[in-house]
């Protein structure tokens, strides 16, 4: 038996395991509440946060130090092991006015369209 050759397949072999696990890991991460949010609020959006619709706090600012401007989409991603099914969202200005959107089955909706006019906010759901 040649010690090298079968080194060389093993090798080969863990590699390619490793190459094949790499390729498949960011849907194997994916979490089911996965959607897109585009705003169309005409503001400038300072502060994102997303809790479930049960929780007593909002946790961190999704968009951290950034923005997201009027016009713009972001995906927003969760953890596969995530299980909530309802989910609240709220967006601040740079003025501190804040708006919430309460209970959305982020297992039914691939998308989420922030609209505000009029003093009016609303959303349309995908």
């Amino acid at each position: 038996m040649n010690t090298k050759r079968t080194n060389r397949r093993t090798t080969l072999g863990l590699l390619t395991a490793f190459a094949l696990t790499l390729s498949t890991a960011p849907v194997a991460l994916a979490g089911e509440q996965d959607f897109t949010l585009v705003n169309k609020t005409g503001i400038e959006i300072h502060n994102l946060h997303i809790a479930p619709h049960k929780s007593d706090s909002w946790g961190d600012d999704i968009l951290g130090k950034g923005t997201m401007e009027d016009g713009e989409t972001l995906k927003i991603t969760f953890a596969r092991q995530e299980k909530a099914a309802h989910w609240d969202l709220n967006i601040t200005d740079e003025k501190g006015h804040s708006i919430t959107w309460e209970s959305l089955n982020l297992l039914e909706i691939s998308t989420v369209v922030l609209h505000f006019k009029d003093g009016k906010a609303w959303a349309d759901l995908e």
